[in-house]
């Protein structure tokens, strides 16, 4: 199983390399443009982000867990933005 920081680091990878913002890259996988990622759309950041499809589903909700503050089970921009400057300042 890859370790939390191993799973940011893609996902910042991604973020910086195909994205001019992080706001870019939510709007990129907020297929619905709700304001928020669903599950299915993080696992869509996640296959981006080169996670295996095998461990995607488990992340994905391990990454819900941890960052949806409001408790609706979905990642809003604010929340997305919380997780981002983490990464960035790892």
């Amino acid at each position: 199983m890859l370790s939390k920081e191993t799973v940011l680091n893609k996902i910042q990878i991604l973020i910086t390399n195909h994205f001019s913002t992080p706001e870019k890259a939510f709007e990129f996988f907020d297929k619905d443009g709700n304001g928020k990622l669903s599950k299915s759309e993080i696992k869509d950041l996640l296959h981006e982000a080169e996670i295996s499809g095998f461990i995607r589903g488990l992340v994905s909700t391990k990454l819900i867990e941890g960052y949806d503050k409001d408790g609706d089970k979905r990642i809003s921009w604010e929340e997305f933005k919380l997780a981002f400057d983490e990464i960035s300042t790892d």
